[in-house]
């Protein structure tokens, strides 16, 4: 019996040696990107290289050419989080995971994890929210008191936060109606005047209908702009 259990004690030590508890890598711990040499580079999260992220930036991790680990460079997907096992390898588990394995066959890790890192508070400014972005799916802070289209800071790309869009996309469809129904009247009403003041007055007719043409173009470019949706606070 005592030579059995000399023979188990040392799988026990092992298994509990692959066994980790860490926390999943929070929104405040990405590294945040910078330009060098014109070049927008992040820092890698296991060796410290930079890694070039032009063209990369709508990806949510990047791969270091020196270590060919993956490093974060944007927020998890939404319902998603990150980890990066003690070996290095990043994982991208459920966001309600408490245990996961490293897929890596020299790993093999059980990780027990622990509660995800709190979000950051709102801060305390008037009319401050956050927002998901339409785009990306990132969550960035929003001023509701603007009523305006925001530009996303994770992807630059321009989105309409509630319902602003087709307010103004109304409003430039309503003055493209209102310029185009005055060009028109103005047009039938003296075409004939026209013929006997030259082409300057053709030149205004166009410009009428060029006007209306805008405004009905940015009337549809509101209209067909992505939305972007608040996020729900805790409670809501």
């Amino acid at each position: 019996m005592g030579d059995s259990q000399n023979e188990n004690q040392p799988l026990l030590r092992d298994e509990e040696e692959n066994v980790s508890t860490i926390s999943p890598i929070g929104p405040d711990e990405l590294p945040p990107p910078y330009q060098q040499a014109g070049m927008p580079m992040v820092a890698c999260r296991v060796c410290q290289a930079m890694i070039d992220i032009s063209g990369k930036r709508e990806q949510h991790v990047v791969k270091c050419s020196d270590c060919n680990e993956a490093t974060p460079i944007r927020n998890a997907p939404p319902g998603k989080k990150y980890v990066r096992c003690p070996c290095n390898c990043l994982l991208i588990c459920k966001s309600s995971s408490q245990r996961i394995a490293c897929p890596r066959a020299n790993c093999k890790r059980i990780i027990n994890l622990a509660p995800s890192p709190v979000t950051p508070p709102v801060p305390t400014l008037p009319g401050m929210r956050r927002v998901i972005c339409g785009h990306c799916q990132d969550t960035f802070l929003y001023q509701i008191l603007k009523k305006a289209p925001v530009r996303c800071p994770h992807c630059r790309k321009v989105s309409s936060v509630g319902k602003v869009k087709n307010k103004r996309g109304v409003m430039f469809g309503v003055l493209a109606v209102i310029v185009f129904a005055i060009a028109l009247g103005v047009t039938l009403g003296t075409l004939s005047a026209a013929k006997t003041h030259g082409g300057g007055v053709y030149v205004a007719y166009v410009g009428a209908f060029i006007l209306a043409l805008l405004l009905g173009s940015r009337s549809i470019y509101y209209f067909t702009m992505k939305e972007s949706k608040y996020e729900l606070e805790p409670g809501m």
